[in-house]
C-alpha cells in the first residue's frame, strides 16, 4: 500500500454521477507529479491530500496510484493557504488577492477568514462584501464537505448528497438522522425505498409514525404515475402492505389522519353501485385539481352558449366554396361547436376529423371568431398544422410556459397564461385530447375566460389516455355534461388503408386480415422470441427503408413492455448495435449503465421545463429559441463533448438542445420505445412484436393505439394467438379518476 501526499495540481477528469477523479498531484518538488485515479467527492484544485492506494503502471497513462482511501488536510502554513486561495477554489479571490492575504494575515488566514471576516477589508482591493463572500463561501464549503461524507456514509451518492444538502443547508444532518423518511417528501428522485434503506441504516425506526406516513405517500405518488387520481382505501392499504409487510388497518389510519390533518391528503366517502360505502383516498392536489376542472368547464360551457344566425346557409356556403361534403353527423357537430361552450369530437382514423375540424375553422372565420390551434406534443402540433393550413402549437406554448415549480422541480411547469394574463381568442381547438393529463387540462382551462372563448377537445376515445394522471377526454365523455359527436363512419371505404380498415376492426373487437395481401398492413408469424428479435433488427435496418423510402431511423418499433425478451431495453441495445455501432469516429459516453452515442436515436423520459433549445439556420442564424423538452420527445446524439461534459440532441429534426451529463438520467434509447410513449405521435412505418405479456398490457386498447401509429406501413410480428388475445382483451387497466363523478353531481345527473 503506498502513501502520498501533496497539492491537488490539476483534476483532469470528474464524473458528478459517480465522483471518479483523475487528477494531478503535485509533490513539494517542483515538477514532482503524480496521476491519481478513485472516487473524490468535493474535491477542488489547491487543496492538500493524502491518499492512500496501489501504486500501478498504465499501458498509455503511465504510472498511477489507484486511490484506495484519502483525505483532506486544512492548510497550516502560510504557503499551502496562498496555493489553496489562488487556486481558484474561493470566487472573487486570484492568486494576487491570495498574496495579499497571505502577506497580511499569514499563518492566521484561515482562522481570520472563518472568525473575524471583516478584517480581509484591511486590503487594499477587498470591499466588506467580498470580504463577507469570502467567509461565506468558505464555511460553506466546509459545511457542505462533513455534511456530504456523512451522507456518503448512509449509502448515498455524491449527486443525492448534493440535492439533500442544497434542499437542507447546514440542518441536513439533523433532519436526515430523526426523519431520513423526509427525503423521499421534499426531494425529487428519491423514492421510499431509499428513504427506508437510509432508516435501516441509522436504526430504530422500524415501527415509527414517519415511516408508515411516507409509505403512504409513496404508494399514492406511484398510484398517480399509473394514471390515478385516487386510490380505493382498501387497494392504500394493499399497496402499503408490499413495503411494510407488518403495516395493519390501525397503523394505516393512525398515519392517514396525520396526512390529513397536515392537508396532504383527503378522503372521500362514497357508495358503490350496490350501495356498499367506500373511502376514496386523494393526495389533496389531486382532489382540488378534479374539482377546479369540473367547475371551469361547466363555466365555459354555460359562459358559450350562443346561437348563430344564418348557421345552415352559412355551412351551405363553406362546404360549396371548399368542396367539402359533409354527411349528417358531421353537420351536427359543426353546429354544436358553433352554439356550445365546450365541444367534443371523437372518432377513429379515416372518419372525417380533419374536414369536421376544418370546417369548423372556416365557419368560424366567415363570422370573424379567431382561432387557436394546440396539441399536446410537437409531433401532434406539427401534424395539425399540416392537416388544417393553419398553424399550430404545443399547450406548453400556447399557455407560455415559464421554466419550472415554485419548488425548483424541473418537471413542474409554470404558465404565464392564467386567469391574470388569459389567452385572447374566441375559439380553441385542442388535438389529440386523449393524451391531455389533468394537470395539463388544470393550466389549459385557468387561461379560458368564460364567455370570451370557447373550447372544442377533439380526440379518439379508444386510444390510451394520458401518461399523466387522470382520464379527461373519457371523464368529460362519460358524464354526460357536454355535446358529445362522435364519427364512426369510414369515408371512401374502398381506397382506405388496410391499417385503417384493421385499426376499426381491432376496435370492434373483430379479428384483422392477417392475410398479408395487403401493401400496408403485414403480419409475419413466430413463435420463438430470438426469432422475433432477428426479423426486427432486418426489417428494421433493411427491409421496411426501401419499401417505404425512408431511413431506419423513421421506423419505429413499438411494443408493449419495458422489460423481457420483447420489451423496450432489450430490443434498443439490439437496434443500437445493428444500426449504431460504436466506431473511431462516433464519441460515447456511459451513464446509468448506458452507452449513449453520437448517433443514436433518444427520447426523453419526463418533462423538463428548464432546458433551453434553439432552431439555428444553415448560415447559424437564430430562427427561434425556448424552454422546455417533454416526456416522449425523440431526438438524435448529434455531439459528445467530453470537456464540457455535455451532450448536442437534435429534436424533431430542428431544435438543439445541451444536455448536462447529470441530465442523461432522464434519456433513453428510443429505436424501440413503449406503445404508451408513442401517444400522438404518427411514424412511416410501425414494427410491433408480439409475443406474451401481463394480461393488463396485453389488450385492444393496446393493439388499437399502436397500430393506429402507421401511417405508410405497420408490421405485426408473432404469435397469431397473442394477436387475439388482445383484441379479445377489453380489460384496459383501470384507472381510479372522480372526474365524471364531479361533473355529475355539479350538475345534478
Amino acid at each position: 500500500m503506498e502513501e502520498r501526499e501533496g497539492y491537488v495540481e490539476s483534476i483532469r477528469f470528474h464524473s458528478p454521477d459517480t465522483g471518479f477523479t483523475v487528477l494531478s498531484l503535485s509533490g513539494d518538488k517542483p515538477g514532482e507529479e503524480l496521476t491519481c485515479v478513485g472516487s473524490f467527492p468535493l474535491l477542488e484544485e489547491g487543496e492538500y491530500i493524502r491518499v492512500r492506494g496501489e501504486l500501478t503502471q498504465h499501458n498509455i497513462y503511465g504510472k498511477q496510484l489507484k486511490v484506495d482511501s484519502y483525505e483532506i488536510t486544512q492548510p497550516t502554513d502560510a504557503d499551502s493557504m496562498e496555493r489553496y486561495l489562488g487556486s481558484g477554489a474561493i470566487k472573487g479571490i486570484g492568486m494576487a488577492t491570495a498574496i495579499k492575504i497571505i502577506a497580511k494575515f499569514g499563518d492566521d488566514t484561515f482562522r481570520i477568514i472563518e472568525r473575524e471576516p471583516e478584517r480581509l477589508a484591511e486590503i487594499r482591493g477587498i470591499s466588506d462584501r467580498i470580504a463577507q463572500s469570502v467567509h461565506e463561501q468558505f464555511m460553506e464549503k466546509q459545511n457542505m464537505r462533513r455534511v456530504v461524507m456523512y451522507l456518503l456514509q448512509l449509502g448515498i451518492n455524491l449527486n443525492q448528497g448534493l440535492k439533500i444538502y442544497r434542499r437542507y443547508g447546514e440542518n441536513t444532518i439533523d433532519v436526515v438522522g430523526s426523519n431520513p423518511y423526509r427525503l423521499a417528501e421534499d426531494i425529487t428522485g428519491f423514492g421510499f425505498r431509499t428513504a427506508d434503506e437510509i432508516a435501516r441504516r441509522i436504526g430504530g425506526m422500524e415501527y415509527s409514525d414517519n415511516r408508515f406516513r411516507a409509505c403512504l405517500l409513496h404508494v399514492m405518488r406511484l398510484g398517480a404515475q399509473a394514471g390515478h387520481a385516487y386510490l380505493p382505501k382498501e387497494s392504500l392499504l394493499t399497496h402499503a402492505q408490499e413495503f411494510i409487510p407488518e403495516m395493519d388497518e390501525d397503523s394505516l389510519d393512525r398515519a392517514l389522519v396525520a396526512l390529513v390533518i397536515e392537508r396532504k391528503m383527503r378522503t372521500v366517502e362514497m357508495y358503490d353501485d350496490n350501495g356498499t360505502p367506500q373511502t376514496h383516498v386523494y393526495l389533496s392536489v389531486y382532489y382540488h385539481t378534479e374539482q377546479a376542472i369540473a367547475r371551469m368547464l361547466l363555466d365555459i360551457d354555460e359562459g358559450g352558449r350562443k346561437v348563430v344566425a344564418g348557421m345552415d346557409r352559412m355551412l351551405e356556403d363553406v362546404e360549396r366554396r371548399e368542396d367539402i361534403d359533409l354527411d349528417e353527423i358531421q353537420e351536427r357537430a359543426v353546429r354544436e361547436a358553433m352554439e356550445h361552450g365546450v365541444f367534443v369530437l371523437t372518432g377513429g382514423p379515416g372518419t372525417g376529423k380533419t374536414t369536421t375540424i376544418n370546417t369548423i375553422i372556416r365557419m368560424c372565420e366567415a363570422i370573424g371568431r379567431e382561432v387557436v390551434l394546440a396539441a399536446p406534443t410537437g409531433r401532434a402540433a406539427k401534424r395539425m398544422t399540416e392537416t388544417t393550413g393553419r398553424d399550430a402549437v404545443t399547450i406548453h406554448r400556447l399557455l407560455e410556459v415559464t421554466n419550472m415549480g415554485d419548488d425548483g422541480d424541473v418537471s413542474l411547469p409554470k404558465f404565464r397564461r392564467n386567469e391574470e394574463y388569459p389567452l385572447e381568442t374566441d375559439v380553441v381547438i385542442i388535438d389529440e385530447v386523449s393524451m391531455v393529463d389533468m394537470h395539463l387540462m388544470y393550466s389549459l382551462l385557468r387561461a379560458i375566460v368564460p364567455g370570451m372563448t370557447s373550447l372544442i377537445l377533439v380526440g379518439d376515445a379508444n386510444q390510451l389516455p394520458s401518461v399523466g394522471p387522470g382520464n379527461v377526454l373519457h371523464d368529460i365523455m362519460a358524464s354526460g355534461a357536454f355535446s358529445v359527436v362522435k364519427l364512426e363512419k369510414i369515408f371512401r371505404q374502398d381506397e382506405a388503408s388496410d391499417i385503417v380498415i384493421n385499426a376499426h376492426r381491432i376496435n370492434r373487437g373483430e379479428y384483422p386480415d392477417l392475410g398479408n395481401k395487403s401493401k400496408d398492413f403485414f403480419f409475419l408469424q413466430r413463435r420463438d422470441a430470438s426469432a422475433i428479435r432477428s426479423l426486427t433488427v432486418q426489417l428494421v435496418k433493411d427491409k421496411l427503408p426501401s419499401y417505404i423510402h425512408a431511413t431506419p431511423m423513421d421506423i419505429q418499433v413499438l411494443t408493449p413492455m419495458r422489460k423481457g425478451d420483447l420489451g423496450v431495453i432489450a430490443l434498443n441495445a439490439l437496434l443500437q448495435e445493428a444500426l449504431n455501432p460504436p466506431a473511431d469516429d462516433k464519441p460515447q459516453y456511459e451513464a446509468h449503465g448506458v452507452i449513449f452515442r453520437v448517433g443514436d436515436k433518444v427520447m426523453q423520459t419526463r418533462n423538463n421545463y428548464r432546458l433551453e433549445w434553439e432552431v439555428r439556420s444553415a448560415h447559424n442564424t437564430l430562427i427561434e429559441s425556448g424552454e422546455g423538452i417533454f416526456n416522449g420527445d425523440i431526438g438524435v446524439i448529434r455531439g459528445i463533448n467530453e470537456f464540457a461534459k455535455q451532450m448536442e440532441i437534435v429534436f424533431d429534426d430542428t431544435k438543439v438542445v445541451y444536455y448536462d451529463y447529470e441530465l442523461l438520467e432522464d434519456l433513453e434509447h428510443a429505436y424501440a420505445v413503449t406503445i404508451h410513449k408513442a401517444q400522438g405521435s404518427e411514424y412511416p412505418a410501425v414494427v410491433i412484436p408480439l409475443l406474451r405479456g401481463p394480461r393488463m398490457l396485453m389488450n385492444r386498447n393496446l393493439l388499437y393505439t399502436g397500430v393506429t401509429r402507421a401511417i405508410n406501413c405497420v408490421t405485426i410480428l408473432g404469435d397469431e394467438g397473442a394477436l387475439h388475445t388482445m383484441v379479445d382483451n377489453v380489460e384496459e387497466m383501470k384507472r381510479y379518476t372522480g372526474l365524471c363523478r364531479c361533473l355529475r353531481e355539479h350538475t345534478g345527473r
